[in-house]
């Protein structure tokens, strides 16, 4: 069997119709879940406005996953998972920066369609390669919501840390990872 887990052959690797990126959006999904206080809603829709039918309601995305964080303190934290192996970031910057332009109503979204309280903490969580963390550190720090200011504080893992072997599958802690050596400032580690 091929090691499918090698980052840098991510993107050019292709299996029946579907990329390897595919498929590490589960092993992502199962590192989140080896934390027993977190709990996943993966390709979930996130629409602004109410209309039944996303596709005509204007601004909606499909998150790549939704993770509750039942062991933040002082309360649960909501956490939209994002995974992205390419290089430049592409489209995941774009993404970020559209939900920074319409934090408020990604909030308020989540509330309405998700049952999720208003007031628990909502970041991004963005899985990236290591190699690609400055980029995107330095992309986040221009992004700015509709009050100018910063919408929102990413959680930034780097996907070489979510291989099955680098964690314990029973019981792991995102925020128990060293990622001293990644280049994320201190206040996007956990």
């Amino acid at each position: 069997m091929e090691l499918l887990w090698q980052t840098q052959a991510l993107p050019n690797l292709f299996r029946g119709g579907k990329s390897v990126g595919d498929y590490y959006q589960g092993v992502v999904v199962d590192y989140l879940r080896a934390d027993r206080a977190v709990f996943v809603n993966t390709e979930c829709c996130i629409q602004l406005n109410e209309p039944n039918n996303p596709d005509s309601s204007g601004p909606h995305w499909f998150c790549d996953a939704v993770a509750i964080d039942f062991g933040s303190e002082p309360m649960p934290t909501m956490f939209l998972c994002e995974i992205s192996y390419a290089e430049k970031l592409g489209a995941l910057i774009d993404r970020l920066k559209k939900w920074s332009e319409n934090w408020p109503g990604v909030r308020t979204a989540l509330a309405r369609d998700c049952k999720v309280p208003s007031g628990w903490p909502l970041r991004p969580w963005l899985f990236v390669p290591q190699g690609s963390i400055a980029r995107l550190v330095g992309k986040l720090e221009l992004m700015k919501g509709p009050d100018g200011l910063a919408a929102f504080n990413p959680r930034i893992t780097p996907l070489e840390c979510v291989q099955p072997w680098n964690y314990h599958s029973w019981d792991h802690q995102d925020c128990k990872t060293d990622k001293s050596k990644a280049g994320i400032p201190e206040a996007m580690r956990c």
